[in-house]
């Protein structure tokens, strides 16, 4: 690329001109916030005497007229409106082209639309930005996450004036490095909740495993032995044992790849290692996780409050029982509301690392205590009786309590003084300087995170 660019000075003005090719949705919205910093604005059209729906304080004229105005100029058009910037390349020469377009499906095309638009004029310097920010995000301020503009280019002060400008409407630029990451960029607006892909499927599994578990208990084992029909109690009863179940478990698993990097920390003896691929990706998600046990939890709640209410004989050990496990699930669910609130980008900002820190680690370890004596006092000495175990298969409750009663144990073990110490010196950069250690280390083909 050509490096002969007007001075970047004058690009990046709070009254510079910034040039709009396209009177679409994002180009309007994109136009009324850089009105709204100070820019003025001017919009290059095939038609520049249709201008009812732009905004007020912005010029329209011809595509050559306003691409002569400004050193910026936004590509608000789609690929295979492209042609007419060939005629303008005179005038685009050493100018900053902002390539905003996305298309219908990944992969649509060999190169990205950036890298077509820097071939089709060469002599301008093409950065591609705001591809990942919507028309509807712009109008509203661009709140919470779509407060980052991601962007790419090859030319450093190309790049940013476009960062100027981005941080002038009030967002945060992401620089992703040269214009061979525009393929990627554009991809992103087409994937569906990458994130949500892993918690979605062990959410499915168990719901699918457990549901089947609980129908062979509760239905097929009354057909078959007793001949009779319980089929009626899929939809309320048998749903609310499965989602409890699946709440729990998901909870617990919120927790579980923490505790097993920290073992894996004290095995390795610092924390200059990479963790497995897969516990990276296991902790990656486990926002995802919670947020999908709390829905579940939600579930449950509901589904208790349809069930028909039933009187009993009074028994004072048996109300002792009840009423402790009703005061158990509560608080442990309000501590769970809690926790789910607090991931919400919009709370979890207004929180420092310490106050954020004390409510998903404190504070969850204690709602997760709270749910599991929740389904131990639920269950109390079923245990014990053989009724529990139908064609010798525990209740629901059993399988529940599994995995939160581990994590709670490997928790217990972590918080032992001895190890807790080390796995703090470990976390503030303390090396394990023994011989096996650094045999291990040496022998390991794992790179290290410098």
């Amino acid at each position: 690329m050509k490096s002969d660019s007007m001075p970047m000075t004058a690009l990046t003005g709070k009254q510079a001109t910034v040039c709009i090719l396209g009177t679409g949705d994002f180009g309007r919205s994109l136009g009324l916030r850089l009105l709204q910093a100070g820019y003025e604005v001017v919009y290059g059209s095939r038609n520049p005497g249709n201008s009812a729906l732009l905004p007020n304080g912005a010029k329209v004229m011809s595509q050559q007229e306003a691409s002569e105005k400004a050193g910026v100029i936004f590509v608000a058009v789609h690929r295979e409106n492209y042609a007419f910037l060939s005629c303008l390349k005179p005038v685009l020469e050493g100018k900053v082209l902002v390539d905003i377009s996305n298309n219908l499906k990944k992969q649509q095309y060999t190169e990205s639309n950036a890298e077509y638009l820097s071939m089709l004029v060469p002599g301008a310097h093409v950065v591609k930005a705001f591809n990942t920010i919507s028309a509807w995000a712009l109008q509203s301020g661009g709140l919470d996450a779509n407060r980052q503009v991601l962007i790419c280019g090859n030319h450093v002060e190309a790049k940013q004036a476009v960062v100027d400008i981005i941080h002038s409407l009030g967002l945060t630029a992401v620089d992703r490095g040269s214009l061979r990451v525009a393929s990627e960029l554009e991809d992103l607006p087409h994937q569906l909740f990458p994130l949500w892909r892993l918690p979605l499927g062990i959410s499915a599994g168990l719901l699918f495993a457990l549901f089947v578990y609980v129908v062979i208990r509760d239905v097929v084992y009354a057909r078959v032995v007793d001949n009779k029909d319980n089929s009626f109690r899929i939809m309320i009863s048998l749903a609310n044992k499965v989602f409890p179940t699946v709440s729990l478990v998901m909870f617990a698993l919120c927790y579980l790849p923490g505790i097993i990097a920290a073992f894996v920390q004290l095995y390795n003896g610092t924390k200059y290692r990479r963790f497995p691929d897969w516990l990276d990706r296991w902790m990656l998600c486990r926002k995802q996780l919670g947020l999908l046990a709390l829905a579940f939890a939600f579930l449950h709640v509901l589904y208790t409050l349809v069930k028909e209410n039933k009187t009993y004989e009074f028994n004072e050990m048996w109300a002792w029982r009840s009423d402790s496990y009703l005061s158990m699930g509560i608080l442990g669910f309000v501590l769970f509301v809690l926790l789910g609130i607090t991931s919400l980008p919009s709370v979890s900002n207004s929180l420092n690392w310490r106050e954020f820190s004390f409510i998903q680690s404190k504070l969850g370890y204690l709602a997760l205590l709270l749910c599991t004596a929740h389904a131990f006092l639920y269950g109390w000495d079923k245990f014990l009786h053989e009724s529990a175990y139908i064609w010798w298969m525990p209740s629901s409750y059993i399988l529940a309590l599994v995995v939160p009663c581990i994590v709670l144990v490997l928790k217990a073990i972590l918080i032992l003084p001895c190890l807790d110490r080390t796995i703090t010196r470990i976390r503030q950069g303390w090396e394990r300087s023994d011989k096996a250690g650094m045999d291990k280390n040496a022998k390991s083909s794992q790179p290290l995170i410098l």
